[in-house]
């Protein structure tokens, strides 16, 4: 996947009451479905008194990014009127790699089908708009190890491009570079050229 996609810049809860149910709507960025089930469980396990943890997540589930997994529940609620809701929300915005769960504790008041799907709504918009959005690139970590003698010009590159990355000098000079996928291919024939393929890449 090397387009850009739209995700949530940080995690983030909203909350709101409805005729005194009250509502918690939690969104985190994720990089992989199991990040995303991780988070699910997370919550469900903190707010273990809640009376429902509604999920929903819209996840790139392979190294291509051409496999979108998505997926609700509606926890206990009337089918339909609570992770579909929630799920819809991410879809509308175009969200992607990221995990939303809507905590409830019921009211003593029951809100109608109508009335759940627009409060689980409103919980995840709050909550998208509170974590923010920003277009992301997806990257690949390339590692690059050179002697001694070219490690200086390996890093003037990798620090003229901007690139976050991590050295480790022991016999031999290794680099951890996080590069965009669309870059890579660029970066290493840069790498390659200016070592004059001495570079080992990985």
């Amino acid at each position: 996947m090397s387009r850009s996609y739209r995700t949530l810049e940080e995690p983030a809860t909203a909350e709101f009451v409805v005729r005194g149910s009250e509502f918690f709507g939690h969104a985190r960025p994720v990089d992989s479905v199991d990040a995303a089930e991780e988070f699910v469980e997370t919550v469900a396990t903190e707010y273990a008194d809640a009376t429902h943890n509604v999920p929903a997540y819209r996840v790139r589930a392979d190294a291509d990014g051409d496999l979108l997994r998505e997926y609700s529940s509606d926890d206990g609620e009337p089918s339909g009127s609570a992770g579909k809701p929630a799920l819809n929300v991410l879809t509308r915005q175009d969200l992607e790699n990221c995990a939303v769960v809507v905590t409830r504790y019921y009211g003593g008041t029951n809100l109608g089908v109508g009335g759940l799907v627009r409060a689980y709504s409103r919980a995840v918009k709050d909550a998208v708009e509170a974590a923010g959005i920003v277009e992301r690139r997806p990257h690949e970590t390339v590692s690059v190890t050179v002697a001694y003698d070219d490690s200086g010009t390996v890093r003037s590159v990798l620090e003229s491009e901007g690139y976050e990355f991590d050295g480790e000098y022991q016999a031999d000079v290794s680099f951890t570079v996080r590069v965009p996928i669309a870059e890579s291919a660029s970066l290493r024939d840069r790498i390659r050229s200016a070592t004059s393929g001495r570079a080992d890449l990985a």
